[in-house]
């Protein structure tokens, strides 16, 4: 029996063999970290026995298939120390994700985050007792019978809905059994660092109309360090929270009268300018022309768009004069009725067409967080029509632009490529044409990237970018989307060389993707501290005294006809305390102005990330403002 390693290695056997003593078989070492196996692609348990020849890769917890089954057997182990310390519980479901794992509960009586506690004791203990995990099938008629003797209605009720030739799977450790698919851990033992992090309510299925139920959160690793660096790391996501930081700092603010809907303050108000100043800079210079089109139009375009009948449940509707319309949730039909509106030649390709569009997009309040997932948004859209023989330079011209601006924020990025998703339109042939185009021009720039099959739009696949922000968390914003099928439902054309007509190729993409999204982004990125040409404050003056009123309103008036950004602390405190609150403000810099100010021909700066103060003269330090801005613009 030949068995096909990752690294393309052959192990041969004569007999059959676990998976787990292949992984003993290669080394200690591995057999120790392994948490499942993959064979020909299906996800297994360290205990499935191999019986013919194979492609096998062991996964260990660095592997994100391997993380799955490590955490959900973490949810098991949640399921059944709850059950040992509430027996009238019922079971619903207990998945692994990204972040760790849950598991949704019907209790009897009141459960709060006081009660983790002992539930997280009793997952001690029962790690401590180091039960085997066994899988175990039954038919259909007799695993809903254990389910009705045990009183799991919710596991029943899943049973029940499973196709009629699906193999159905138990796994039991001590007294406690499982519906599940698996994989799982050989053992409870494996189990070495958790924590219940929280709680929270969960609509059986996420339908509203069902029963609430209880979700426990938890994280868990192989080792108690990295638990306790993945807990440091969380309080420091806390400090740098952008709804916090968005409130104290004065940038927006989410009000009761429009849920999803953000409020942009005075200061916010200054950095969103500053990044649509810079996106309109470096789109003029790259030959963009930038129009606006109407937020609400009428039903007949989106069907003609595809989005009434792929995206109708996110749209808000409404009637005007007895017809349909509805507000948009996205900028490009608007644009396909601009490209319309005149005739084009082959000469005027490729024609880069720019929007700030504000959209709207119907989300569960559930949902909403912040400035991350809200209800409307301005998308810094541009949609560019193209030849055939243009898609690569412009596909190319597009990645270096985005690669542009996400390093001049100081984030590093991956690619990810999207492929065709079961609810699309089009042919087979346009979608391999419109792959092969995304792919090879990724190919020519040597970009890395990894495949992400099915999660392309419905139109077409796309290229998303995925920003690492300074304490390494993902954000996914750029994207390129190539659409073979918008031109052809609105019957987009331009006469090409031989006088004829032609259907053009288009191009969505976005650089920041949602302005008010990038913004909570750049909050959390940088903590509030933003670089100074980007600081909606860059000079904070603080006036020791009433007495020095006069000449800290003068300098203000010098740096502000220099074009630098700031205000005045004339507040009846000790400057200490003026300080203190300048630098929880972030403010970049801080003039501290007296007497000796006042008479000398120097300024007394402090910078806000130093305790020193510094004399240098009011020209001087309006040189050293302006070099920083530039160096960053």
């Amino acid at each position: 029996m030949k068995i096909q390693m990752k690294d393309g290695s052959v192990r041969e056997y004569e007999n059959q063999i676990s998976v787990i003593e292949v992984a003993k078989d290669l080394s200690e070492g591995l057999a120790r970290n392994a948490c499942a196996g993959e064979v020909d692609g299906e996800v297994v348990d360290l205990s499935y026995v191999i019986t013919k020849d194979c492609k096998l890769a062991i996964l260990t917890f660095q592997d994100v298939k391997g993380r799955e089954a490590f955490r959900h057997t973490s949810s098991h182990i949640l399921a059944q120390a709850v059950k040992r310390l509430y027996p009238d519980t019922k079971l619903a479901i207990g998945p692994a994700t990204q972040e760790g794992f849950y598991y949704d509960f019907e209790f009897k009586q009141a459960f709060n985050y006081e009660d983790l506690a002992a539930v997280e004791a009793e997952m001690k203990k029962i790690v401590k007792e180091n039960y085997e995990i066994k899988r175990f099938t039954l038919s259909r008629e007799k695993a809903i019978e254990l389910m009705e003797q045990k009183g799991e209605d919710y596991k029943v009720e899943l049973i029940k809905e499973l196709p009629e030739d699906k193999e159905i799977s138990f796994y039991e450790q001590g007294e406690f059994l499982d519906l599940c698919a698996g994989p799982h851990l050989m053992s409870t033992k494996e189990i070495k660092a958790f924590r219940l992090t929280s709680i929270a309510g969960a609509y059986w299925r996420g339908n509203e109309k069902n029963k609430m139920l209880t979700r426990i959160y938890g994280v868990s690793f192989p080792k108690s360090s990295e638990l306790e660096e993945y807990l440091n790391f969380v309080e420091e996501a806390k400090r740098r929270d952008h709804r916090k930081l968005g409130k104290d700092l004065g940038l927006f603010t989410m009000l009761e009268e429009g849920p999803g809907f953000p409020f942009f303050l005075p200061k916010g108000m200054v950095l969103k300018n500053l990044l649509i100043d810079y996106w309109r800079k470096i789109h003029n210079r790259e030959g963009y022309v930038e129009i606006s089109t109407p937020m609400m139009l009428n039903q007949k375009l989106w069907e003609t768009s595809g989005h009434w009948e792929h995206y109708r449940e996110n749209m808000y509707v409404t009637k005007i004069d007895d017809e349909d319309f509805a507000i948009k949730p996205m900028n490009c039909p608007g644009g396909m009725l601009v490209y319309k509106s005149s005739p084009h030649s082959y000469r005027e390709l490729p024609l880069r067409i720019g929007e700030l569009g504000l959209v709207h997009r119907h989300e569960k309040s559930g949902v909403l967080h912040g400035l991350m997932r809200v209800r409307c948004f301005t998308q810094d859209d541009a949609h560019i029509f193209m030849m055939e023989n243009q898609i690569s330079d412009e596909i190319k011209r597009v990645v270096k632009l985005i690669d542009e601006v996400y390093k001049m924020f100081g984030f590093n990025y991956h690619v990810e490529l999207s492929t065709r998703p079961e609810n699309s339109i089009g042919s087979e042939e346009e979608w391999e044409v419109a792959t092969n185009g995304l792919e090879n021009a990724l190919k020519e720039l040597n970009m890395e990237y990894v495949i992400n099959e099915g999660d392309g739009a419905f139109y077409g696949p796309k290229i998303d970018f995925h920003l690492e922000d300074s304490i390494g968390r993902t954000w996914q914003c750029g994207t390129i989307q190539l659409d073979f099928q918008l031109p052809r439902r609105f019957e987009a054309e331009y006469v090409g060389a031989d006088g004829q007509k032609h259907r053009p190729i288009m191009i969505h993409r976005v650089v920041f993707g949602s302005i008010e999204r990038f913004i909570g982004i750049l909050i959390e990125h940088y903590a509030g501290k933003f670089p100074v040409w980007l600081s909606p404050v860059q000079v904070k003056l603080l006036p020791i005294s009433d007495r020095f009123s006069s000449y800290a309103n003068s300098v203000m008036e010098k740096l502000r006809a220099n074009g630098i950004r700031c205000e005045i602390d004339e507040r009846d405190e000790k400057i200490g305390y003026k300080i203190r609150e300048a630098q929880l403000d972030k403010v970049p810099y801080m003039l501290i102005l007296g007497q000796k100010e006042e008479e000398g021909t120097y300024l007394s700066v402090r910078s806000r990330d130093a305790a020193d103060t510094i004399q240098i003269s009011i020209d001087d330090f309006i040189q050293t403002v302006r070099e920083q801005v530039l160096a960053n613009k």
